[in-house]
């Protein structure tokens, strides 16, 4: 396998014990709202940035866990899984839960992609009198456990808690230890712990497991102090104690939280050094309260926090079902959430060359969750970004232009963003934005873009993908809306340009012109590596194209255009600039000579005024016609 994203979680766990090779874990719980589910999505995306194991999600403690909702536990996971693409658990409780209920929780993760299972028992009813074992029914986690080995044999990664302390409600330690070894006798792969403070209580546990026959991966549950308020909380829920040390540190402190967090990185920090270097922890797991402060500032302490190398220069899903897809389109790199949700119910994904091209079978995007969406930042703060009045396109080209060179517009606000681009800006593209914001301010609006690369090598900070000691290529690609009087020009200069690949289309489609014979795809990104064959994982694929096309106009309007009023005149720009613009793109297929395109565009610039001193007449699709019969 090029990448591990086709092995178990038990499988990664182990592999990283043998290699010494430490790792951490996060756990977060779902978000109320749909506003929390977008700030809670974006808190991963940056918290996978430092290459978590995997993440978990706890079991909603409200409402359904398992629904539809964007802010349920099961779709948290599947979100974080498929569109973020980390490793993701997803927490399970089951007393008093019927066989059919839990069973038709998990075929629905499954559905979801999701494969690893955080068995619990669940807090008990919350009744008067006394619960009592219901044999009709789970009792306990270590049923949980049997069910998901028997009707799903090992579909799933199983984890089970571990209690350091001994469960609050055991009536002995000793008794809580057995009832572990019948979870993992039933069937679990590895351990969590609860929480505990001091590194001697972890130390002690593991001694006592591996004494009555536990020998799955032990991982330690740290949950830093963050505030005297939420340390209470939790201590009370968990109903552990704090040691004497700790509180003469924390209570005079408990009016300044910052000072007190401050002591919890450095208590985390001291207390997981010493598990690792007496080699008693694996690796971390921390309880984040979903915050990412004191865990990030933990981990670069530690060392643990290390920058992602890409395996492929997109961004790969977590979902095992995915894990041999090596090509991708390149329309959707800087909005590759939504191509993995178009093409989700794919039963197989490319891994080679692009598939059956003349049939993509992409899903449409009415039933996207909205909060992958640029729309659900506040109506506001988009207005401030992107013009609260527009007055004529100029203002329009301004907010592309000022997007690429992350600068300030007229209200003083950065422009980070606009429909098109979910990601930050790639240091290739920083390479030409000096040229990318000279385009857009003359009216050709880039969306997509890469500048050429030559025999780079793999590990190259800005280039570099895949394994070590390979080779990079890329053909430079410009991808953008223009005018109908620009496409004409561009269209009259591009025979000089032999070695360059266009196409482009309108919003209805009917204009869809292009020079890439019997429309097959192109790769435009490949790399060479040690032992195996030459991989292409980003292709431009005029059928594919055709699919983006309804996406990339529909941003006009379902994006930028309702931020208006609807007869207001900067509605009415952004419909024009919708209904009479085109989609371009363009290939330079000469890569090792360098980048030609910018050429290409000052020869469209020149001709256009040319076109318009002559007072041209012919239209774009009558120019099209008459070459096309010429062919």
């Amino acid at each position: 396998m090029f990448n591990s994203f086709g092995a178990t979680l038990t499988e990664k766990i182990k592999a990283r014990i043998e290699s010494k090779d430490k790792f951490f874990s996060l756990e977060f719980f779902p978000p109320r709202t749909k506003a929390g589910a977008v700030n809670l999505l974006s808190r991963f995306d940056r918290m996978r940035s430092g290459n978590p194991l995997f993440i978990d999600v706890t079991w909603h403690p409200a409402g359904n866990p398992a629904g539809d909702s964007e802010t349920s536990s099961m779709m948290i996971a599947h979100s974080a899984v498929q569109y973020v693409g980390v490793e993701s658990m997803l927490h399970m409780t089951c007393v008093g839960s019927e066989k059919e209920e839990i069973t038709r929780f998990l075929e629905k993760a499954k559905g979801l992609g999701l494969r690893n299972i955080l068995a619990l028992r669940g807090d008990l009813p919350n009744i008067d009198e006394e619960w009592h074992y219901d044999p009709a029914k789970f009792n306990y986690a270590t049923d949980l456990v049997k069910h998901i080995k028997q009707e799903f044999d090992d579909y799933f990664t199983i984890c089970v808690a571990g209690y350091p302390h001994g469960h609050p409600e055991a009536k002995v330690y000793e008794d809580d230890l057995m009832h572990l070894k019948e979870k993992v006798d039933a069937g679990a792969d590895f351990i969590i712990t609860q929480l505990f403070f001091k590194a001697s209580t972890f130390k002690r546990f593991v001694d006592d497991c591996r004494a009555i026959g536990i020998r799955c991966p032990i991982i330690p549950g740290v949950m830093p102090i963050q505030s005297y308020d939420s340390l209470r909380h939790i201590v009370k829920l968990s109903k552990l104690e704090v040691p004497e040390e700790i509180k003469l540190i924390v209570n005079p402190l408990k009016e300044n939280d910052d000072a007190i967090r401050n002591y919890g990185i450095h208590q985390a920090t001291e207390m997981i050094r010493e598990l690792f270097s007496s080699g008693y922890a694996p690796g971390i797991h921390f309880y984040t309260l979903n915050r990412e402060v004191a865990s990030t500032a933990i981990l670069k302490r530690l060392g643990l926090w290390s920058d992602i190398k890409r395996p492929l220069p997109w961004r790969l899903s977590a979902d095992p079902s995915r894990a041999n897809e090596e090509v991708r389109p390149i329309f959707w790199t800087n909005r590759s959430k939504s191509y993995v949700h178009r093409t989700r119910h794919w039963d197989e994904f490319p891994n080679g060359r692009w598939g059956n091209s003349d049939s993509p079978a992409f899903g449409e995007l009415k039933d996207y969750y909205l909060f992958y969406l640029a729309s659900q930042s506040p109506k506001t703060e988009l207005l401030k970004m992107w013009g609260e009045e527009l007055t004529s396109e100029q203002d329009v080209w301004d907010v592309f232009a000022n997007y690429i060179t992350k600068a300030e517009n007229k209200n003083g606000i950065v422009v980070n963003k606009t429909p098109w681009n979910d990601e930050d800006l790639s240091g290739e593209t920083e390479i030409i934005s000096e040229k990318l914001s000279k385009m857009n301010q003359n009216g050709v609006l880039t969306i997509n873009s890469q500048p050429y690369a030559n025999c780079i090598p793999s590990d190259d900070p800005i280039f570099g993908w895949g394994q070590p000691g390979g080779y990079v290529y890329q053909k430079a690609y410009l991808e953008f809306f223009t005018c109908e009087e620009n496409v004409l020009a561009l269209l009259q200069i591009l025979g000089r340009f032999p070695g360059v690949n266009f196409q482009a289309v309108n919003k209805s489609g009917s204009i869809n012109y292009t020079n890439i014979k019997n429309k097959k795809p192109i790769a435009v990104t490949w790399g060479v590596f040690p032992g195996r064959e030459i991989i292409q994982p980003t292709i431009v694929d005029p059928i594919a194209f055709s699919q983006w096309r309804t996406e990339a106009f529909g941003l006009w309007t379902e994006q930028w255009g309702k931020l208006y009023e609807a007869e207001s005149t900067s509605s009415s720009i952004i419909n024009k600039i919708s209904d009479t613009y085109l989609l371009v793109n363009l290939v330079d297929n000469d890569f090792p000579k360098g980048n030609c395109l910018w050429e290409v565009l000052e020869d469209m610039f020149s001709r256009r005024k040319l076109n318009d001193k002559l007072q041209l007449r012919t239209s774009l699709v009558e120019w099209i016609n008459m070459h096309s019969s010429k062919k």
